[in-house]
């Protein structure tokens, strides 16, 4: 019997609004108002909104840095 391991499933590296939504635990419309600010960058690919990872984890370093000088 040959031994099958799967490899997990790579995380894209751009999110679809409702996949970052979700991963920050935030509504649609609080992505897209993020976005229309500037909080989180994002990029146009085939007409529609991407979020890159990387926008995500800067998102949440800026989070972390307001609340420790808070």
């Amino acid at each position: 019997m040959e031994n099958v391991t799967s490899d997990p499933k790579p995380e894209p590296l751009l999110l679809r609004v409702e996949e970052a939504a979700r991963l920050l635990g935030i509504g649609r419309t609080r992505v897209y108002d993020l976005v229309r600010t500037r909080a989180l960058e994002s990029v146009k690919l085939s007409g529609s909104r991407r979020i890159p990872r990387t926008s995500i984890d800067t998102y949440i370093a800026a989070l972390l840095r307001e609340s420790e000088a808070a």
